[in-house]
Order: C-alpha cells, then structure tokens, then sequence
C-alpha cells in the first residue's frame, strides 16, 4: 500500500483594495520574498499585465507553482499554491504562503478551499 500524500493545495478567492490588485511589482516582490524565506526553488515565471490594470502571475516551481489573476474592475483576485511532499510535509509553507500574500495584499477573504492531494 503506498501512503504518499502528494502535497496541500490551497485555492481561495479574495477582495483586495485596487491598488494592491494593480500593482504587479508589489506581487513580484512578495512572492520573490515568500519563495526565498520558504526555501523554495523557482524554475520559472510569468507575470502579464492588462490594459485595465489587472495582471496574471504564475510562477513555477520545482515543488510545484503558484499563481494569481486580478480582477481591478471587481476588486477581487484568485490565487493557488500547491507544493509537493516529495521529500517532505511542505503543508505549513503552503498555508504560509497564502497567509502572507493575503496579508500583502490587504485582503479579504471570499472563499478558502484546501485540497488535500
């Protein structure tokens, strides 16, 4: 029987104020951050910008990815992380990542779910 458990993704919607939701440096700079102090390895990254200020990041991983689609005009974002265990519980980092781009964003939460891989 094997009892790998491949890791915890973490999606959630959530309402930011539009300047937060406009500003892609701000993001680039937070999830750099987040990826440095976590430990995690970036492999590669997109961030696009809209004409009506709002952008999509998604950055890959060697754990997996995160990402982010604002919505100015709502003032609403998406946002995932799903990180491996491969070799080990990156659960709490998961949850972290999440809490701190929740915090930098001064957001809101809309909705939280948490699947477990």
């Amino acid at each position: 029987m094997n009892t790998y458990q491949p890791g915890l993704h973490i999606l959630a919607t959530f309402e930011a104020p539009v300047t937060r939701l406009t500003d892609v440096a701000a993001c680039r700079a937070v999830f750099d951050r987040l990826i440095d102090e976590l430990g995690l390895s970036k492999v590669g990254e997109v961030y696009h910008s809209f004409g009506n200020g709002g952008f999509t990041a998604v950055v890959c991983l060697t754990e997996s990815h995160v990402s982010i689609h604002t919505w100015p005009e709502f003032g609403r974002a998406t946002f995932d992380v799903f990180l491996s265990n491969y070799l080990r519980d990156n659960s709490e980092k998961v949850r972290t990542f999440y809490a701190e781009t929740l915090l930098a964003f001064a957001g809101t939460e809309l909705t939280l779910d948490t699947v477990s891989r």
